[in-house]
């Protein structure tokens, strides 16, 4: 399986600017590069190729791989949609395959390109984010954030072969509740909830007052909020998988693709439903699983949160309120969200549905 390792650069002032100057350099090339593909309807990589590659390399000094690597972003960029023209922010990240950047782990550096030429670079990085480097392989991505310099390496991981399994540790994924499993386990709900009511407040306040030192803190807690989200998905997604495996069970979890489009919200909730982040949530456990050799399905999510457990009956007014389900007709009660991760659960070992891909993850 793929697997991102996420490295931190050191460099000098000499080294920043020449690497935001190439950042900077390499945005323009795939502006004009996307001007003339737009201009020409032409947005298949080899015909784009032929069109612009001489004409970008004289332009804007660029050696031969990088052009091509260029190239591919605007042609990657039309894949998505092309019913407008792309244009490219100056400071966005920019791919480099081994021609142009190489590993030099033992002295902790990577050897890259820059409009300036090459430069030896220190990085540093954890033992886990090292270990994943041992088996890096084609393309890293150089991204200024906030002000530093990371590189995203592409890295080769042995993925374990998932056991046979005959139970399933089924998943109910919420927003007063993130999560909730089959055992009777509910995750981070509150406390994740409060953060976010909290930063909206404050976001709020300090758009308002729009003072220079107002905007400042807003820069500084930019993305405060997402990689505490973040954090905790990784800390569910591991709790989740772990007590799979610890229990030789497979995880299902509910196939909430396009949900946001399907359900509608009152005004007053829906920078809640929209901050809901189930599909990164959803991405950490099925990533997790793989690594760890659980089984992961997705189920169809329909009635699960009004079937009950017991005789079967399918209703509306079996979910009570929120955090209760209790059946109308044999009047079998017990926690909603734990209800309906147990039906998730059968549903798994029922209908045995495929394992969706899995998509690359973060180390």
């Amino acid at each position: 399986m793929k697997l991102v390792a996420k490295v931190k650069l050191l460099p000098s002032h000499s080294q920043a600017n020449a690497l935001t100057g190439t950042l900077e350099t390499a945005n323009a090339a795939c502006d004009y590069v996307s001007g003339q593909a737009w201009e020409a309807q032409t947005f298949g990589q080899f015909a784009l190729h032929r069109m612009v590659y001489y004409d970008v390399r004289s332009r804007f000094g660029l050696s031969a791989q990088v052009v091509v690597r260029l190239i591919s972003k605007v042609v990657d960029s039309y894949k998505i949609d092309r019913a407008a023209k792309r244009t490219f922010r100056p400071h966005g990240g920019i791919t480099y395959d081994s021609r142009i950047l190489s590993w030099k782990m033992e002295k902790s550096q990577v050897n890259i390109w820059t409009v300036e030429g090459r430069l030896s670079v220190p990085f540093v990085c954890g033992p886990r984010q090292r270990e994943l480097l041992q088996g890096q392989r084609g393309e890293s991505d150089l991204c200024l954030i906030d002000g530093q310099f990371y590189l995203f390496a592409t890295c080769d991981w042995d993925e374990p072969t998932p056991g046979d399994v005959s139970d399933f540790l089924g998943v109910d994924l919420g927003i007063v509740n993130i999560a909730a499993d089959s055992d009777g386990n509910t995750y981070a709900g509150a406390q994740l909830n409060g953060l976010r009511h909290r930063h909206a407040r404050l976001r709020r306040k300090l758009q308002a007052k729009g003072s220079k030192g107002a905007r400042r803190l807003l820069a500084r807690r930019r993305r405060r909020e997402s990689r505490f989200a973040h954090h905790v998905n990784h800390c569910i997604a591991k709790a989740l998988v772990l007590r799979a495996r610890d229990t030789a069970r497979g995880i299902a979890l509910e196939d909430l693709k396009g949900i946001r489009q399907r359900v509608t919200v009152r005004r007053a909730q829906r920078r809640q439903h929209h901050s809901w982040a189930f599909a990164d949530l959803r991405a950490k456990v099925e990533y997790k699983a793989r690594l760890y050799g659980v089984p992961f399905v997705l189920v169809n999510p329909r009635h699960t949160s009004q079937t009950c457990p017991s005789c079967g009956t399918i209703d509306r007014a079996n979910r009570v309120s929120q955090a209760l389900f209790s059946c109308a007709s044999c009047g079998f009660s017990g926690p909603a969200d734990t209800t309906a991760a147990g039906n998730i659960a059968r549903r798994a070992v029922v209908n045995r549905p495929h394992c969706s891909p899995a998509p690359v993850g973060v180390g």
